[in-house]
C-alpha cells in the first residue's frame, strides 16, 4: 500500500515555474513563506495585478498563474 495522498495539495504557476501548496491558499500565506515583504513586491494573478489591500482576501486555486515581483534597491 503507497502513503495516503494529501487531498488538499495542489499545484499553481509562480514565477513560470510549478508551484506546490500544501492547504493554506492565500495569496498573503504565500507571501510570508516565501519570506517577501509585501510593501516591495508587485503581483499578478491570471494577468491581473492583485492590490496590495487584496493579499489577504485572494485565495490561490489549481492552476492559477502567479507573477512576483520583487523590488530591491540600488543605485
Amino acid at each position: 500500500m503507497g502513503a495516503a495522498k494529501d487531498s488538499s495539495a495542489f499545484t499553481i504557476t509562480l514565477n513560470g515555474e510549478p508551484y506546490r501548496l500544501d492547504g493554506e491558499a492565500r495569496l498573503s500565506a504565500l507571501i510570508a513563506a516565501l519570506k517577501m515583504r509585501p510593501t516591495r513586491i508587485a503581483v499578478e494573478l491570471n494577468r491581473e495585478v492583485v492590490p496590495k489591500a487584496d493579499y489577504d482576501k485572494t485565495t490561490l486555486k489549481t492552476g492559477d498563474e502567479l507573477e512576483i515581483i520583487n523590488f530591491v534597491g540600488g543605485g
